[in-house]
């Protein structure tokens, strides 16, 4: 049994209707592998707002786990703590799950492949902003590397950042996206 894709979504060769039994389910997270926990902590919350909801520490495997979300004010006052914050976190959307492995920060030669060059793979994030020019602003202000700004070739309303692991994040404006 499934339940047909909704009329106003797009059409496209290979898109099936949803089965029954996937009802419930949520796109909760995606991870990415960080060298330096601090520093992209830093970038994630005090450049894009990020707001940590659960740490998890396996020093046995050596590894911590950060999970990230961009909420709303009104989220971050009605936050809830202890377990029912736990339960928060899995009904999220769009989560972002920092892996950190120990040491990786202690080794200057160390990186993650960002899987824009090649072999290809992972591209990016994204993040729309209410404002793409004040956005680029507060990115300039904070040293935030650019991989593509708005100004740079043809696409002129979006820009695209590098976290400090040289991964890709685009920037578009909220409603400029048509």
């Amino acid at each position: 049994m499934t339940i047909k894709q909704p009329v106003s979504a797009p059409v496209a060769t290979g898109v099936q209707d949803i089965p029954v039994q996937s009802e419930g389910y949520i796109f909760n997270h995606t991870m990415l592998r960080v060298k330096d926990a601090v520093k992209s902590l830093e970038f994630y919350t005090g450049v894009l707002g990020m707001t940590l909801l659960k740490h998890r520490s396996f020093p046995e495997a050596k590894f911590d786990l950060y999970f990230l979300a961009k909420l709303s004010e009104q989220e971050r006052e009605n936050l809830p703590s202890g377990d029912e914050l736990k339960d928060f976190v899995s009904r999220q959307r769009s989560i972002l799950e920092l892996t950190h492995n120990y040491g990786t920060q202690d080794d200057a030669d160390f990186h993650y492949h960002n899987g824009n060059s090649d072999p290809r793979g992972f591209g990016h994030i994204c993040f729309s902003v209410p404002d793409l020019a004040a956005a680029v602003a507060w990115f300039d202000k904070n040293g935030v590397e650019f991989q593509k700004r708005p100004e740079d070739g043809t696409m002129k309303d979006i820009a695209f950042i590098k976290d400090p692991d040289g991964y890709w994040i685009e920037i578009i404006e909220i409603n400029n996206n048509r």
